[in-house]
């Protein structure tokens, strides 16, 4: 079969809409809001004290970070305070800056008559002197639950949006930043587009900075996520922002923050580190990390140098134990070269080499595939000497020793220092 002018044409005009797409990830001004003081505690098995948030907050904005979630102002048990109360009455009553800060809250509630009931979220955000909120609203039968119909949620929406406005006092004396996020939007799309597109319209017409909405469970595969913000786009034209949340349930969550930023989307909200509620989300770390791989320049806004040695601290400080290794872009294992054609290199097409983001390349051990080089270079560390002082000849002689263990029927962990200075004195004798 000859390759014909057409058929290389058609080949050249596919590549181009890659490349279209990797153009517009470049020049997208992403708009985040951190929730590393929430969003990561609400998935360790220990949480945060107040004097962890109080370490916290100063280093996600010395990081770069413009908007900052401070919590949650709990809708369940409101009566019953949260470390998320004290650390904002703390900031409070130390006047501290909060300028970018905002708080989670729950849509209140007007009746019928037409008598409106602020939710306790809403009253205690107003107490505490945060000046922007996320509230909250849910769209579909089970999102709602006894808390409110369609016809409620229709009628409460604006007049709890603007019992905000007038109560609440916003970055110097102005109006609050507020952002309506859907808790179940991906559902609301799926089981009921037509409502929720009313319900987006609505939004359309209120005082708001923007609308978010979830994949709370992390199911719906990326085109999916894209279709929704595709969707929601076409009803919340621009300057309204549009924002997305998406949890990790099926290992779709950072493919599908992309598709959402290809389909209009603004930017995301999420923890820096990955711990999540459930089993992790698409973190901020990432989607920094993966924007800088695409050579976006508004990440170089952030400390880029301090991203991983700031993400894995803060998630040792919610878990106090390790950051999973084999966790990608911010696991242990992620720059262990198990094999050295695997490095990434700066400056090469789509590569993120560690040092960019505060880290250095290591090496790790693995019997079928690593080469002199990973060998070198992990004595090297388990020693402390130069991987010079490493011929090739010994490292070689190692690779044919583990291959021979192997087909003995040997399984031995030689990225252990103790197993690899047995392996190596093996070859030195041999």
């Amino acid at each position: 079969m000859s390759l014909t002018p057409q058929a290389l044409e058609h080949v050249h005009a596919i590549l181009a809409q890659a490349d279209a797409k990797l153009d517009q990830l470049r020049h997208i001004e992403p708009y985040l809001i951190d929730l590393s003081l929430r969003e990561n505690p609400v998935g360790s098995n220990l949480g945060q004290t107040l004097a962890d948030k109080l370490a916290i907050l100063p280093k996600l904005r010395e990081f770069g970070f413009r908007n900052i979630s401070l919590g949650t102002l709990d809708y369940a048990m409101p009566d019953e305070l949260e470390v998320d109360d004290d650390f904002m009455q703390h900031l409070r009553d130390q006047q501290a800056d909060m300028t970018g800060c905002f708080a989670f809250t729950a849509m209140g509630i007007q009746s019928a008559d037409g008598t409106f009931t602020p939710d306790p979220s809403q009253l205690k955000l107003r107490a505490y002197g945060v000046p922007n909120t996320m509230h909250e609203i849910s769209i579909t039968k089970a999102g709602r639950g006894t808390q409110y119909d369609l016809e409620t949620l229709r009628r409460s929406l604006p007049a709890s949006i603007d019992w905000l406005c007038r109560n609440i006092r916003g970055e110097g004396g102005k109006q609050p930043r507020i952002l309506v996020n859907i808790v179940d939007g991906c559902d609301a799309f799926a089981e009921c587009p037509d409502v929720t597109c009313s319900i987006l319209d609505l939004l359309a017409g209120l005082p708001i900075e923007g609308v978010s909405f979830e994949d709370d469970r992390g199911s719906f595969l990326p085109f999916q996520v894209g279709a929704y913000v595709a969707a929601a786009r076409s009803l919340l034209p621009p300057p309204m922002k549009l924002l997305v949340h998406i949890h990790a349930g099926a290992g779709f969550e950072n493919a599908s923050v992309i598709e959402a930023l290809l389909h209009g989307a603004d930017g995301i909200w999420g923890g820096l580190p990955k711990r999540a509620a459930i089993i992790g989300h698409a973190s901020l770390g990432e989607l920094i990390a993966n924007l800088a791989r695409v050579g976006n320049p508004h990440v170089q806004d952030y400390q880029l140098d301090q991203l991983l040695p700031l993400a894995t601290g803060l998630q040792e400080l919610d878990d106090l134990k390790p950051v999973p290794d084999d966790l990608p872009v911010l696991g242990h294992n992620a720059y262990r070269l198990t094999l050295s054609s695997f490095r990434q290199i700066p400056g090469r097409f789509m590569d993120l080499a560690p040092r960019a983001i505060g880290g250095d390349y290591g090496y790790r051990v693995c019997p079928v595939v690593s080469d002199p080089v990973v060998i070198a270079g992990r004595l090297a560390e388990v020693t402390g000497r130069p991987a010079s002082d490493f011929p090739e000849e010994i490292t070689r002689q190692m690779i044919r020793l583990m291959r021979r263990d192997l087909r003995a029927g040997e399984r031995i962990d030689y990225d252990e220092p103790q197993q690899l200075l047995a392996l190596l004195a093996r070859a030195e004798q041999s």
